[in-house]
């Protein structure tokens, strides 16, 4: 999985080289600072691409094969395209992020369609729209003056950062869910989650202010990444603990 996914990064970064140069906060990138050529670019895609897609089969089958590169072809093949013509493209892109773990839960013998595997998914596809829309209020002007379209077309910023905490909300309400679904079993874990949700929209709630400050803005994206992953280390430890 981290093979393939990071031969679809590679590719994006292939794909997007021209608006990424334009980009404040992507142009140091290897492609737009020319530390590496796009021709080495596209042989390093193959590469892991194929490595990628051959350890998946060893370890997932066919099914986990068929997912990895599904979710490639949507990140690259859709995804990607449509930045340039939707600011809303981040709904059908965050599927990208739903994926993963599905292959591997089904690398680890269960079902694509087991309800656990699919309120994950749903976690992680949740958890990317406000990852995203955050990114959008603290650089919202670098995406502009690259062309890409933009929320703030439709919506001022005190509006889209308040927008922002209802999804924020909503991330931490579908990882409340984690106990009910049996993907978390322990007490401890339980209310380590219940902590983690609890802090992480009390934290936030600085986006209800009007004119919230980038550095703010930054703060609560750093916050619900590290909740993102410090909710994956209580269902890791919870499920060793249990071995």
């Amino acid at each position: 999985i981290f093979l393939l996914a990071s031969g679809s990064a590679a590719l994006n970064h292939l794909q997007e080289a021209v608006f990424d140069a334009q980009m404040e906060r992507t142009k140091n990138r290897p492609i737009p600072s020319g530390r590496i050529s796009k021709k080495n670019v596209f042989a390093i895609v193959l590469i892991l691409a194929i490595a990628g897609s051959v350890l998946l089969f060893v370890s997932s089958g066919f099914i986990g094969v068929l997912l990895g590169l599904l979710a490639l072809l949507w990140y690259n093949g859709i995804y990607t395209p449509l930045k340039r013509k939707t600011s809303f493209a981040i709904i059908p892109g965050s599927v990208i992020g739903a994926i993963p773990p599905v292959v591997g839960w089904v690398t680890g013998g269960g079902n694509v369609f087991d309800p656990q595997a699919l309120l994950i998914a749903f976690f992680f596809f949740i958890w990317q729209i406000p990852h995203f829309w955050l990114l959008l209020l603290a650089f919202g002007k670098d995406y502009e003056d690259a062309g890409y379209p933009t929320l703030k077309k439709y919506f001022n910023e005190n509006q889209l950062a308040r927008i922002t905490y209802v999804w924020i909300c909503v991330t931490g309400i579908t990882g409340l869910l984690m106990p009910l679904f049996s993907i978390i079993d322990v007490s401890f874990a339980s209310i380590g989650i219940l902590i983690l949700v609890i802090a992480l929209i009390v934290r936030s709630t600085i986006l209800l202010k009007d004119n919230v400050d980038k550095l703010s803005l930054r703060k609560v994206f750093i916050e619900i990444n590290l909740f993102v992953i410090a909710l994956i280390l209580f269902i890791s430890i919870e499920k060793i603990i249990l071995l």
